[in-house]
């Protein structure tokens, strides 16, 4: 691809390390026993001890194979601590001096503090512009500058049927840690149900989403602690998320969309978006689906044919809607088209 910059070897190597050793971290945090939970056909893992005469249990993810290897190896992980934290550090040193882009501080701090409440490990997912950045690291690639511009907003989802489930919650709520990083709470028509707030002196948002069926209203979210604004069509952005690191301190874990989920779900919400200042978003959502399209039409050709087949199968307001972007997107049309 004319114009493209892959980070170095050494740099996409550093960060699948510090990835790794991130996933080891929160691992060694068990405390009890694991215990399994079954629902819908899925397999839930926790961790669950005794505090004074009441027995807890604490979400730690879905019993993959990767997270069950991890957890069993959970007594060396939490003797390695020391010396993981100090590779995690230089890591991130490495990084930022091979050219990859830090988090701001207020957004690093967020996301330090939603990371540290469990806002990612029960099911929070960062969407939009927010976790676009973090596909340079994943993909291997440069963005440049207009490539990582930011909107200030920050947005975050997670499905409601899975918080209702999970049974946990966040030790802090994202009203409490915002309210004191100077964040107020946006009124909405039920004031009961708050889902976005402000900050006091800027024009940065947090928001929180859940997907819709139908009807795209206010919805709890019981483990996350807060309301979610419902959105058609974010159930095939936020299924099967990945672990990310944002570059703060020695790095935050979080939870992003995969990228070929991203690229395609920017094609639907491109056309979502009608007329005034929605005009400007909808280019910038056309123009990081081209981008990523592109890249993963290259790396991971499987990936991005898989997901764009998927969400071409779900009906055809989905497919008016993908054909609708695709139809001011001739090359990105080509490239999805010659995938098969």
């Amino acid at each position: 691809m004319a114009g493209l910059v892959s980070h170095s070897r050494s740099a996409q190597v550093a960060y699948q390390d510090l990835l790794r050793l991130h996933l080891d971290e929160m691992a060694s945090g068990v405390v009890g026993s694991i215990e399994e939970r079954h629902r819908g056909g899925r397999t839930y893992l926790y961790d669950k001890f005794r505090v004074g005469t009441e027995m807890k249990s604490r979400y730690l993810g879905e019993g993959t194979p990767e997270l069950r290897a991890r957890l069993a190896d959970a007594a060396a992980l939490k003797a390695d601590a020391e010396a993981r934290r100090a590779t995690m550090a230089r890591l991130t040193r490495v990084l930022r001096a091979e050219g990859l882009v830090g988090t701001d501080r207020d957004t690093g701090s967020l996301l330090l503090a939603f990371a540290r409440a469990g806002v990612f490990r029960l099911g929070g997912t960062l969407v939009g512009t927010g976790a676009y950045g973090f596909y340079s690291a994943e993909l291997g690639v440069r963005f440049d500058s207009q490539e990582l511009a930011q909107t200030g907003d920050i947005d975050f989802a997670s499905f409601e049927r899975l918080s209702v489930a999970l049974g946990d919650r966040v030790e802090d709520t994202p009203d409490e840690i915002l309210q004191k990083m100077k964040f107020d709470p946006v009124p909405s028509q039920d004031k009961s149900q708050v889902w976005r707030w402000r900050q006091s002196k800027g024009e940065a948002m947090v928001e929180f989403l859940t997907p819709a069926f139908g009807e795209e209203r206010v919805k709890p979210l019981p483990a996350l602690g807060v309301s979610a604004q419902a959105l058609n069509y974010l159930n095939f952005l936020i299924a099967e998320p990945i672990h990310a690191v944002a570059l703060y301190r020695s790095g935050v874990l979080v939870q992003i969309p995969r990228p070929e989920r991203f690229a395609i779900h920017k094609l639907i919400v491109a056309d979502r978006r009608k007329g005034g200042p929605d005009q400007a978003k909808a280019r910038k959502d056309r123009g990081q689906a081209a981008f990523l399209t592109e890249i993963l039409a290259e790396d991971r050709p499987d990936d991005l044919r898989e997901a764009y087949q998927d969400a071409l199968s779900r009906g055809p307001r989905w497919r008016e809607r993908i054909e609708a972007s695709l139809a001011r997107m001739p090359r990105t049309a080509e490239i999805l088209r010659d995938l098969g």
